[in-house]
C-alpha cells in the first residue's frame, strides 16, 4: 500500500526531459519535491541524472548514441526507475509543461486524444518547442493509459492581455488567423505573482514587473495578479536579448538578410534562434556567469546590452500599468546574478530605485535600499510546483466525489510500480 500521493511533472526539450516528482503533505495540503533531473542529451548521448530534495545526486546513468535515438524507451527506464527509487509512492498523475497553448487553451487542461489534436495544430507557432512538448504525452498515453495528464500552458497566464498589448498592426485578417502577442514564461509568472502576494499581502492588488532572466529572458506587467503586458510575443524569440536568441529586431533586417545574403527559412532560424543573443553579440559564450567572469571586452559589451535592453523594458511595463509599485527578479540569472541586478537598477535610479548592496550580494528577498522608492525582490521561481499544484487540482476536479481517479485501483501489469 501506497504511503504518499505523488505527481509527475515532465518539461520536454529538443534534446532533453527534465522531471519532477513532487510529494503532497497531507497534514497541510503542500507540495514537496522528492526527486528531480534530466536525461539530456538525448539523441546522440543520452545521460540520466536524478537528485533528491537535497539536490545530492542519487542516480546516473548513460546511453550510448542509438539508444539514446529511443526516446520512448528512455522515458520507459526514468518510469521504471522512479518505481524502484520510491516505493512508498503513488504517482496519481504527470503534469506537462507546453510552451503554447493557442487562443484556446486559457487554463490547464486534462490530456485527451482531441487535446493533443488541436496541440499538434499549434506546432508550427512554437516549431522548437511544441513537439517535444507532446512527444511523452503520446507515449504515455499509449504505455500508461491509466495514467492521467494534464497539459499547463506558458502562454495561459498572458490569455487575457488586453487587445493592444496582444494585437499587432498588421491586416485584421492575419489577426483573426491567430498573429497575435501570445507572451510565454507564463507558469513562472504564475507562480512568482502568487509568491509575492502571500509573502507581501500588501502587495496582492500592486502594480508589479517581474523580470524572468534566464538563457530564455523576458518581463511581464502584472497588475493584481493578472497579465497586462509581456515583452514576448508571437514567438519566444521577441523582447530582450536571450542566451542565443536575438530578442526584438526590426523586421527590415530579416527582409535584408533575404534579399541580400540569400538567407532562407531555416537559415534565419538558426540565426534567430541559435546564434544571436549574448553568444552573438560577445562571440564567447551564451552563459552569463561566463561573460561576467572574461576579461574580454565584447563579454563586458554583451552583458550591457543585456542590461540595457531589460531596464528599458522594466520602463515600458510599468507605462502599460501607468506606474509600478515593485520590482521582481527572477530565474537563473535573475535568481543568481547580482552583478545584473545592480546594473539594471542603477539604469532606473530616475524611477527613485535603489539597492542595498549587501542585500543584492546575498540574493536577499528584499534587495532595495531603505531610501529605495519602490521595493525590489528576487523571488525563485517554482514552474514545476505550479504544474503539479494544477495537475493535482485538475485531477481532484475530475474525479467522484472530489477523489482523485483511479485511488484504490489495484496495479495492471502493463504499469510500472511508480504509477501504481
Amino acid at each position: 500500500m501506497s504511503r504518499y500521493q505523488s505527481c509527475l511533472v515532465l518539461n520536454a526539450g529538443s534534446s532533453s526531459l527534465k522531471f519532477s516528482v513532487l510529494r503532497r503533505d497531507e497534514a497541510t495540503e503542500d507540495l514537496h519535491p522528492v526527486l528531480n533531473g534530466q536525461i539530456a542529451g538525448i539523441g546522440t548521448d543520452a545521460r540520466f541524472e536524478a537528485r533528491d530534495a537535497n539536490r545530492r545526486v542519487v542516480a546516473q546513468r548513460r546511453w550510448n548514441a542509438e539508444d539514446s535515438q529511443r526516446r520512448g524507451a528512455l522515458l520507459e527506464y526514468l518510469l521504471a526507475w522512479l518505481g524502484q527509487a520510491l516505493p512508498e509512492d503513488r504517482i496519481v498523475a504527470a503534469g506537462h509543461r507546453v510552451v503554447h497553448g493557442g487562443r484556446g487553451y486559457s487554463r490547464p487542461v486534462r490530456v485527451t486524444p482531441e487535446v493533443l489534436s488541436a496541440l499538434e495544430a499549434l506546432v508550427p507557432l512554437a516549431p522548437l518547442h511544441q513537439p517535444h512538448n507532446l512527444a511523452p504525452m503520446r507515449a504515455l498515453a499509449a504505455s500508461h493509459p491509466d495514467l492521467p495528464q494534464v497539459a499547463c500552458f506558458d502562454t495561459a497566464f498572458h490569455a487575457e492581455l488586453p487587445w493592444v498589448a496582444s494585437t499587432y498592426a498588421l491586416p485584421q485578417e492575419l489577426s483573426y488567423e491567430g498573429v497575435q502577442r501570445y507572451g510565454f514564461h507564463g507558469l513562472s509568472y504564475e507562480y512568482v505573482s502568487q509568491r509575492l502576494a502571500a509573502l507581501r499581502p500588501e502587495l496582492a492588488n500592486a502594480r508589479v514587473v517581474v523580470c524572468h532572466l534566464g538563457n530564455g529572458s523576458s518581463l511581464a506587467a502584472v497588475h493584481a495578479g493578472r497579465g497586462v503586458d509581456t515583452t514576448m510575443g508571437f514567438t519566444a524569440l521577441d523582447g530582450v536579448p536571450m542566451g542565443t536568441r536575438s530578442g526584438s529586431l526590426d523586421p527590415g533586417v530579416l527582409l535584408y538578410l533575404m534579399r541580400e545574403k540569400g538567407m532562407g527559412a531555416d537559415a534565419l532560424e538558426d540565426l534567430l534562434y541559435r546564434r544571436s543573443g549574448l553568444l552573438g553579440v560577445s562571440g564567447l559564450s551564451s552563459d552569463m556567469r561566463a561573460l561576467q567572469e572574461s576579461t574580454d571586452p565584447a563579454a563586458r559589451r554583451a552583458v550591457e546590452l543585456f542590461c540595457f535592453r531589460v531596464a528599458k523594458e522594466v520602463a515600458a511595463m510599468a507605462g502599460s500599468m501607468g506606474g509600478i509599485d515593485a520590482l521582481v527578479f527572477t530565474a537563473g540569472i535573475g535568481e543568481n546574478s547580482p552583478g545584473v541586478r545592480a546594473e539594471v537598477c542603477s539604469r532606473l535610479g530616475w524611477m527613485g530605485l535603489a539597492i542595498d548592496d549587501y542585500a543584492n550580494g546575498r540574493s536577499a528577498l528584499e534587495i532595495s535600499a531603505d531610501d529605495s522608492i519602490l521595493p525590489v525582490f528576487v523571488l525563485p521561481t517554482n514552474e514545476e510546483k505550479m504544474i503539479a499544484l494544477h495537475t493535482l487540482a485538475m485531477l481532484a476536479a475530475s474525479a467522484p466525489n472530489g477523489r482523485e481517479a483511479d485511488e484504490g485501483q489495484p496495479c495492471s501489469t502493463a504499469r510500472t510500480p511508480a504509477t501504481c
